[in-house]
């Protein structure tokens, strides 16, 4: 239906120009469920707690190198779900950006892991695992959705924090600081970035 009053060019152009920076946003950055964050610290304290018992102690880096494989493979099966829910799923930039962002810091401690695991030094591994980490995730803010990117950046600088401090304190504190890192962190921060993305 046609209507006898003229529509303003301006808020024709207003609507467009909404349009248009939504769809911008939507193939230049990723928004990463905060669902996946949580499950991922799940799967961390549940890595923490078997590591802790007197029997499985001593197999403390494969409990967390199948820990997360395994949270890998679930958070990204909900990041994929989450984009194909949203329709973003179309948008195969932001995707790669993230990868891109994401792998090489996670590359270098795969390989520093099986060198560290070779050359028996497997206290260093934590310290390895949670700063790499915490660098993988500042760099893979960079591409996040901008109501997201300054919680992912807190987060990660605190990755490399516990990084540094799990080099300078004694083995003995190595559980409760991957506890802590890989357990509490993606608890807290994946509610953060729900509770924003429902805000938003």
């Amino acid at each position: 239906m046609q209507s006898d009053f003229p529509i303003p060019i301006e808020s024709r152009a207003l609507g467009t120009l909404t349009y248009i920076r939504r769809s911008i946003d939507a193939s230049a950055s990723m928004a990463v469920p905060g669902t996946a964050g949580v499950v991922m610290g799940v799967i961390g304290l549940l890595a923490t707690g078997l590591s802790s018992l007197p029997h499985w102690g001593a197999h403390w880096p494969r409990i967390w190198m199948c820990a997360a494989g395994v949270a890998s493979l679930v958070g990204g099966a909900l990041m994929a779900r989450e984009a194909a829910q949203s329709g973003h799923a179309r948008y195969l930039g932001p995707v790669r950006k993230f990868m891109l962002c994401l792998c090489p810091a996670l590359f270098a401690g795969g390989v520093l892991t099986a060198v560290l695991s070779r050359a028996h030094l497997e206290g260093l591994l934590p310290g390895t695992w949670l700063l790499l980490y915490g660098c993988a995730i500042l760099s893979a803010s960079t591409v996040t959705i901008a109501s997201t990117m300054r919680l992912f950046c807190a987060m990660g600088a605190l990755f490399v924090a516990l990084g540094l401090f799990a080099f300078a304190l004694p083995a003995a504190s190595h559980m409760a600081i991957l506890g802590l890192g890989f357990g509490v962190l993606h608890v807290v921060f994946g509610y953060l970035v729900g509770r924003s993305d429902h805000a938003a």
